[in-house]
C-alpha cells in the first residue's frame, strides 16, 4: 500500500458547536446507561452531598427529623440519599 491509498476526512468544528455535540453524546450515554445509585449512603457521601463538613450538623438535621436515616447497628448509621435530594430542594430559592 501506498501513502495515497489512506484518506482522512477531517471535520471542524467551532467550539461552542464541538461543546454541544459532547454534552449530546453524554446525555445519550446517560439515557442508555443509567447509573445506579444506593438508596441508603454513609455519612462521608451525606456530607458531600449537602456540601457540610460537620458531622455535627449532619447529627442536628438526623435528631431534627430533617433527613431520614437508619441504624442497622449500634455503629452504623445510613442516610436516605433521596430525602436529603429532598432536604436541599425544599431550601431552594426561586430566581426571579
Amino acid at each position: 500500500m501506498t501513502k495515497n491509498d489512506y484518506s482522512a476526512n477531517i471535520i471542524c468544528f467551532e467550539s461552542q458547536a464541538f461543546y454541544a455535540l459532547i454534552e449530546e453524546v453524554v446525555e445519550r450515554i446517560k439515557d442508555k446507561n443509567p447509573i445506579q445509585q444506593d438508596q441508603w449512603i454513609g455519612d462521608e457521601d451525606a456530607m458531600a452531598l449537602l456540601q457540610i463538613s460537620s458531622k455535627t450538623t449532619l447529627q442536628k438535621y438526623r435528631d431534627e427529623g430533617r433527613i431520614r436515616y437508619s441504624q442497622p447497628s449500634r455503629k452504623v448509621i445510613l442516610y436516605d440519599r433521596a430525602s436529603i435530594l429532598e432536604f436541599i430542594e425544599e431550601h431552594a430559592k426561586n430566581t426571579f
